[in-house]
């Protein structure tokens, strides 16, 4: 039945697809299609504004207007559907073939021992690489895998091992890696697998690296909203990557 009442609108010029929102609506009531922030459905947005306050660019407002009213219980559905949905998502695929791209592998040379790793000086250069294990994706890295227990969390934007051109000298050596886009992927996601893993994983630490772009600042929020969720206390920096490369910022978000 529609009634007049607040309820949100999304202006999609202003829009960059960031995905904040969508993090900061409790109902689930957004999504992202296209690159651009839409609605659900008018019956699970309540049109009190919570995703108005992390939006970037002030394409979110709330306007009176004629809209199906609002309901808990399709919300609850919906939020069902949705927990459902991300479970299915996450639970382990059986691959017939082996595929050789989700196998986990560690790189870590045992006969080094990790006092001689640290010590050691190494150029990385001609090819070599810092990287200590597979897969990185953060979608394919399962929340057990071993190489997290007590690591210290690189969590990437993909763009910034291209823009940065020292990134495995600067950032990636000594640490753990899992990379993904803030911007295509799907932030819930994101949020459930890192929380699972600062929950379980005892981490040292977490840097986030990512680019200036709007959308890429996506990143740190997703981990700062799942280290909330895991109620755990580790300490996390942010790099922030220039387009033309270099270290635009660099803090601490958490200590």
């Amino acid at each position: 039945m529609k009634v007049k009442r607040n309820i949100i609108t999304i202006n999609e010029e202003l829009c960059d697809g960031c995905g904040q929102c969508i993090l900061d609506c409790a109902e689930g009531a957004l999504k992202i299609e296209n690159g651009k922030a839409k609605l659900v459905g008018e019956i699970y947005c309540d049109g009190l504004g919570a995703c108005l306050k992390g939006c970037p660019t002030g394409a979110l407002k709330i306007i009176e207007r004629d809209a199906d009213d609002f309901s808990e219980e399709a919300v609850h559905e919906l939020l069902k559907k949705q927990q459902e949905a991300k479970k299915a998502s996450e639970a382990p695929k059986s691959l017939g073939c082996g595929c050789p791209g989700t196998t986990m592998r560690s790189f870590i040379n045992p006969a080094v021992s990790s006092c001689q790793a640290v010590t050691q000086s190494k150029t990385y250069g001609s090819g070599a690489s810092a990287l200590t294990h597979w897969p990185i994706q953060i979608t394919l890295v399962p929340p057990t895998a071993p190489f997290l227990k007590g690591a210290d969390l690189l969590v990437a934007a993909d763009c910034t091992a291209f823009a940065y051109g020292n990134f495995h000298a600067d950032m990636l050596a000594g640490k753990v890696m899992m990379i993904g886009c803030p911007k295509l992927d799907n932030a819930e996601e994101y949020v459930s697998k890192f929380a699972e893993i600062f929950r379980n994983a005892a981490l040292k630490r977490v840097t986030v690296v990512h680019m200036e772009v709007p959308c890429c600042s996506k990143l740190p929020v997703i981990v700062m909203k799942a280290r909330e969720i895991a109620g755990v206390n580790m300490p996390v920096e942010e790099i922030v990557v220039g387009v033309q490369g270099g270290i635009l910022r660099r803090g601490a978000l958490a200590a």
